[in-house]
């Protein structure tokens, strides 16, 4: 994947976020797409040698489309600055269709390379459930938290969106009650990569995403 012609082309598109100038640069764009959806089926087959459990997931559904839905923005601009894909076991990347935890990255037009691994926002149901598993395993779910590679990547869940208060049906002094807040478990980081481009990104990747594992396999048994 040629990195530094990606955050340029997204650099560009930022400043001309316009359908005209976009199809003027299409080439560019669908050569860069091929390579992406080339680094996604590699890493899709580097991740199941520790998470058989993805190796069905399709390349081509995991990527997400540059398109930008602008039905409800007031933000009218037609396309994503980023690229993106998310790998599941479901093969479904988003949490409305109930794709379940995933493996996610992105690379924006800033430079800076994002891996996640767990859910984000998901769908009300789903989040009852996992919380509810939360307090029936809470061994389990301190430890995944205090998995040594876990805490050196990524540090802790992140709390964007988090309620003051515990959400209703579940007492103040449940087990993990300040996770218990959380609308999202996911766990990401952000690295500029702009100037130091990894040698081999997918073996970051990779890297990044074995050290999530335990979260997302902890969050699959929330059923």
């Amino acid at each position: 994947m040629h990195v530094r012609d990606l955050i340029q082309f997204l650099g560009e598109l930022s400043e001309n976020n316009n359908r005209a100038w976009f199809v003027m640069n299409k080439p560019r764009y669908d050569i860069l797409r091929a390579e992406f959806l080339e680094l996604v089926t590699k890493l899709i087959g580097d991740l199941a040698k520790f998470d058989p459990e993805v190796a069905d997931c399709n390349p081509k559904k995991a990527l997400f489309r540059i398109n930008r839905d602008i039905r409800f923005s007031n933000d009218k601009s037609p396309y994503k600055t980023y690229f993106s894909a998310a790998i599941t076991a479901s093969g479904l990347k988003k949490p409305s269709q109930g794709g379940g935890p995933a493996y996610y990255f992105h690379i924006d037009a800033e430079g800076k390379l994002l891996i996640a691994g767990g859910e984000y926002m998901p769908p009300a149901d789903r989040l009852k459930k996992i919380r509810e598993h939360v307090v029936a395993d809470a061994p389990g779910f301190s430890k995944v938290l205090k998995t040594k590679r876990f805490k050196e990547r990524y540090g802790d869940l992140q709390e964007e969106g988090k309620l003051m208060r515990p959400p209703k049906g579940f007492d103040v002094d449940a087990p993990h009650v300040e996770y218990l807040k959380l609308k999202s478990f996911i766990a990401w980081t952000e690295t500029p990569i702009a100037k130091t481009i990894p040698d081999d990104l997918g073996k970051e990747l990779v890297a990044g995403f074995k050290d999530a594992y335990p979260l997302v396999a902890w969050l699959r048994q929330a059923k």
